[in-house]
């Protein structure tokens, strides 16, 4: 499974996870995932349809949608850097 990761790899990796922490990864990772959907939806809604402008309940949702990712990501990293733990 892992014959194929080399050195530079492993150090990528390693780096990543010393970077942003072990407990945001997952938090980090989903938003990603939920990100990459939403620009997916987006991208079939413009080619459906043919005008120019995307429709405008697909933007205020993914408006809606990256302004939570936004917000728990910003209360993820104040509870990290919290001085009371």
């Amino acid at each position: 499974m892992f014959g194929r990761l080399g050195a530079p790899e492993i150090i990528l990796i390693l780096l990543v996870v010393l970077l942003f922490g072990a407990k945001r990864l997952p938090d980090m990772a989903r938003s990603f995932g939920q990100s990459l959907r939403i620009l997916k939806s987006e991208t079939k809604a413009m080619q459906k349809d043919d005008s120019d402008e995307p429709s405008t309940e697909h933007t205020a949702a993914a408006l809606q949608t990256a302004s939570q990712n936004r917000q728990t990501a910003r209360a993820a990293a104040e509870a990290e850097t919290s001085p009371n733990r």
